[in-house]
């Protein structure tokens, strides 16, 4: 189920992407992203003190830098590498997890050449390099990205964008065989950030 969901997402947004109109010179934009998120874990069955769900939320921060190809006028293509505060509460404490992901997103955008609604949306892979608990047994993370949000473009100083983003991932922290404790373990956040970008090569600023 989790692979046909996966497969199906990318190939609704391969048909998005071959249905737009092209752009005359493709663009490209890097810059850098960061904000803040609460984060918790989705057991089954639910570990002792995780009800309910806000109780169980860590509130931590997320940094990256991002790379962003147009070469079609409301379809682009996004890459990031980000850092990724994760985590869950329960009855024995807080337990902290730090990731390293990489999204590979769609990002929709829709409005005129000043401001613009962008929708997001793919795959990303992590890994945790860090926690504080030592308690987890599966470092390797997988899982989809949404966001949506706006950004402003300037003439002169790049293009500013707020973005609000739900992750889940469908990996878990713990094995899930059916001589393993869990069933599920699967980490999920929201985090709302701001990015700013700066063309390496784009077409020339309309008003």
């Amino acid at each position: 189920m989790r692979k046909s969901a996966c497969i199906l997402i990318m190939t609704l947004l391969t048909l998005c992407v071959s249905a737009q109109p092209r752009m005359r010179s493709p663009e490209y934009w890097v810059g850098a992203h960061g904000g803040v998120s609460a984060s918790t874990v989705l057991f089954n069955p639910t570990r002792d003190g995780m009800s309910p769900i806000t109780d169980a939320c860590v509130l931590g921060g997320n940094a990256g830098v991002v790379f962003r190809f147009a070469a079609h006028k409301y379809c682009h293509f996004q890459m990031e590498l980000d850092y990724m505060h994760r985590g869950w509460k329960d009855s024995y404490g807080t337990n902290s997890l730090h990731y390293v992901e990489l999204p590979i997103l769609m990002n929709l955008n829709f409005g005129s050449d000043l401001c613009r609604w962008i929708f997001n949306l793919g795959p990303q892979i992590g890994y945790c390099v860090w926690e504080e608990s030592g308690t987890i047994t599966q470092r390797f993370d997988w899982g989809l990205a949404a966001g949506t949000g706006f950004y402003i473009r300037t003439k002169n100083a790049g293009v500013y964008e707020f973005e609000i983003r739900y992750d889940f991932s469908l990996g878990s922290v713990f094995g899930t065989t059916v001589t393993d404790e869990y069933t599920m373990g699967n980490p999920m956040d929201l985090s709302i950030n701001v990015g700013w970008y700066w063309p390496i090569k784009s077409r020339k600023y309309t008003k």
